[in-house]
């Protein structure tokens, strides 16, 4: 369950990060860098990290997310479709929701906490997250 939760964590991190960054460079609207995000974190957003330890520390949300996911719909739910999609359903919202929080303790330039602009396309990266969770959950299935 782990090995799988890591891959799966690392290959939907890598999907809301592609998505968030498209938004942010097509648009100049900054959720890639809310997303990446760690000046407000004590000692750790002291440091000026280089991209990739950004990513470091996205994935291992992602990772604990995808882990959870797994975790909670093989001891916890009758593993049907509707159960995986309500466990990516919620998980996925309780990230979206970090939206406000992030934006508020950020330090560096994020979006604004009321840009609803912003806010749709956080919404947008974070439903793709889920949905790819799901779908690569049930394709890896598959695979077996």
């Amino acid at each position: 369950m782990i090995k799988k939760g890591l891959w799966l964590g690392t290959a939907t991190g890598f999907i809301l990060g592609l998505v968030l960054w498209i938004f942010e460079y097509g648009t100049g609207k900054k959720v890639y860098t809310l997303l990446l995000n760690v000046d407000f974190i004590p000692v750790i957003g002291d440091i000026d990290w280089p991209i990739y330890m950004e990513w470091f520390f996205h994935l291992i949300i992602a990772w604990s997310i995808a882990i959870v996911y797994l975790a909670w719909n093989k001891y916890q739910t009758d593993g049907r479709a509707n159960s995986r999609w309500a466990t990516a359903l919620v998980l996925t919202a309780f990230a979206a929701l970090t939206y406000f929080p992030l934006t508020d303790l950020a330090i560096k330039e994020t979006p604004a906490f009321d840009d609803l602009t912003a806010i749709s396309y956080w919404l947008v990266g974070h439903l793709a997250f889920g949905v790819s969770l799901v779908k690569l959950d049930e394709w890896t299935k598959r695979k077996k």
